[in-house]
């Protein structure tokens, strides 16, 4: 009986090990913005507190434009922030758009929660336009959302959720949060045989299955155009994702910007792209 004990106690000791491993693991580190719109833009702007899900709050930036009629919705990436999609944020405000960055959860300036999440993320971008429209209605009349990684995963899947956004941007989104676990996993040195009960773990917490919220499949769901960004030199996610996600939906709804030599993060080189991006938003008739 005694050993049955022990056995117990080191099965939930060695099981409590396991998921704390995770939860730290996969924790988004924080970074909160040392920058605004206008210190690094020299762009007036408005501070905003958006209400979020679980009774928290978001922080957002309105740059507003006068008689701007058009907003696009700006998501950063997993531990990245408002600041760091600065650099994105101005071609439209140059356009003549509004632009609307915000904080997700446990993120730059917004606050935490318990974890952090693909599904949270797009919770955030449904409150943050929820939100916009309701206390902005001019300003909102054509809505765009752009985002970034995780970020980019989100706009997919609050898209295909919704009927009023009228043009979507995706900047290096994964195909299959499964695959993008799958590869992080190897890099780290994680067999095969142990990558399966984390993945299934994963899921277990955010409370939903990978293939839910899959870009292969959210973006094929969407009714309105979307537009895939990704950087030939993504060595985070690969290129070959953004073609998977193209060749699978049927729909002809979809276009692929392919940037050379653009990594990960490459803000820059996308930046040196947002021409390209606007006249699909032009095309849309978001502009």
């Amino acid at each position: 009986m005694t050993y049955i004990i022990a056995f117990l106690v080191i099965l939930i000791v060695a099981l409590s090990v396991f998921a704390l491993m995770i939860h730290f693991g996969f924790r988004a580190p924080r970074e909160v913005n040392k920058e605004t719109p206008q210190s690094q833009l020299a762009i007036d702007y408005v501070q905003l507190t958006i209400p979020a899900e679980n009774n928290k709050q978001l922080s957002a930036w309105l740059l507003p434009v006068k008689d701007a009629q058009s907003t696009v919705v700006i998501l950063h990436g997993w531990g990245s922030n408002s600041e760091m999609m600065l650099p994105l944020a101005k071609p439209f405000y140059d356009a003549g758009m509004n632009v609307l960055l915000f904080d997700a959860r446990s993120h730059g300036d917004s606050e935490g929660d318990t974890f952090s999440s693909l599904p949270r993320f797009s919770e955030d971008l449904h409150s943050a336009l929820d939100w916009y429209k309701q206390q902005y209605s001019e300003r909102s009349k054509k809505l765009a959302v752009l985002g970034h990684s995780v970020g980019a995963g989100a706009v997919l899947l609050a898209a295909s959720q919704r009927q009023d956004v009228d043009a979507v941007i995706s900047i290096s989104a994964f195909a299959h949060p499964k695959w993008m676990m799958q590869r992080y996993l190897s890099s780290v040195h994680i067999p095969p045989s142990f990558q399966a009960p984390v993945i299934r773990y994963v899921e277990w917490v955010i409370g939903q299955p990978f293939d839910s919220f899959a870009p292969i499949k959210t973006a094929c769901q969407i009714q309105s155009p979307v537009l895939i960004v990704h950087g030939n030199a993504d060595r985070v996610i690969p290129v070959d994702d953004a073609r998977v996600i193209m060749n699978h939906c049927t729909k002809g709804h979809l276009q692929l910007i392919e940037v050379d030599g653009a990594g990960h993060d490459s803000v820059d080189k996308i930046e040196l792209h947002s021409q390209q991006l606007i006249d699909f938003l032009r095309l849309s008739r978001v502009i």
